[in-house]
Parts: C-alpha cells; structure tokens; sequence
C-alpha cells in the first residue's frame, strides 16, 4: 500500500527575509509568513489528510498548524525534522560568515556535516510513511531537510544545489515497497491566487 507524502517548507521568517542563517534557532513566521501559511493550508480544504507532522521550530509548527487547524487535528512534533545546525554560523548573514570565517572549515564551527542531516532527514521520513501505508499525511520541514531528502530520493538528480524550495512549497512523495518516488516538486500554485 503506497503512502503519500506532502512535505512542505515552513512559511517566511524576517531572517529568511534578510538572508540570515536560521539553522536550529527558533525564529517565528513574519507577517508574510502567516499568510503563506493560511495559502497553503487553504490549499489542503477538501483533500483527505490522514495525519500531520511537523519539526518542533515554530516556523514550522506553526505552519503544520494552520493546515491541521482545517481538519480539527493535531500536529506530531519532530526533532529529527529539524533544519540542518549551523553551530557558530546561526544568525549570521552569508557575507559576515565570509568576514568572520574565512579561514575555518564547517566542522570547527560545530555544523552537521550533510550527510549526517541527509541521513536524519531519510529515517525520518522513512519511520513517518511507515507508519502510515496506505494514507496521506503532511510534514512541515525545513528547506535544506527538504532538498537533502529530494537529493537522496532523486540520487542527486534533484535536491541540494540543484532545486530552489520556497517557503510554503509543496513536493510531493509516494511511499510504496520501501522505495521512494517524487510526484512533484516545490508547488507554489497555492501562493498564486
């Protein structure tokens, strides 16, 4: 029995706004953000929606919370949803972390290597679909999570480095033999209207 997977960026935060490393810091949604999460929850009215899980960051809860909201359900918080860590890089701009740490590699400023998040983000979606064969369900993440797993299904075809995710899109999974297989990626539609 297949499961399908709706895994969905969280909405806009100020720091995405102004280009600022969020990583594991908790940031809330912005204004735009909020709408954005009402768009794509809208998008979900009169779909069948058998479960919903979300990172714990607010960003993303409250996203996960706003499309539950239409369906009088909860939401299943996840640590190993999580955006990747950025260590020492957290809060920083992309130009301040060239002027401060030049001369640094990742690992010495306590960042998840890529595949060790890669691998987080696989078992986790794995264990969640699992659970849930022959339903749909909806998981709220992060950016980074979201292109590592695409990258791992795709086998680098799509994902980190290739595949701009945005904030509230949709990429569509379908669980079925233990085998992974994309329907769509990063549907915005619902922002459109």
């Amino acid at each position: 029995m297949e499961t399908i997977m709706y895994l969905i960026r969280h909405g806009e935060t100020e720091w995405n706004q102004i280009r600022r490393i969020q990583g594991h810091s908790d940031i809330a949604l912005n204004e735009l953000g909020v709408r954005q999460a009402e768009q794509v929850a809208d998008r979900f009215l009169g779909e069948t929606i058998h479960a919903f899980y979300s990172s714990d960051l607010s960003r993303a809860r409250d996203t996960a919370a706003k499309i539950a909201g239409n369906f009088q359900s909860s939401v299943s918080t996840r640590t190993t949803l999580r955006e990747r860590c950025y260590g020492e890089w957290e809060g920083l701009t992309y130009e301040e972390i060239r002027e401060r740490f030049e001369n640094q590699d990742e690992a010495s400023c306590g960042i998840e290597t890529f595949e060790d998040m890669q691998r987080r983000a696989v078992a986790a979606m794995t264990e969640i679909a699992g659970s849930h064969p022959g339903e749909a369900i909806v998981v709220v993440s992060h950016g980074g999570l979201i292109n590592s797993f695409l990258h791992y299904v795709t086998v680098g075809e799509q994902g980190t480095g290739i595949t701009r995710i945005d904030n509230t899109g949709i990429t569509i999974f379908r669980y079925v033999d233990r085998r992974w297989e994309v329907l769509s990626v990063n549907d915005t539609d619902h922002l459109k209207a």
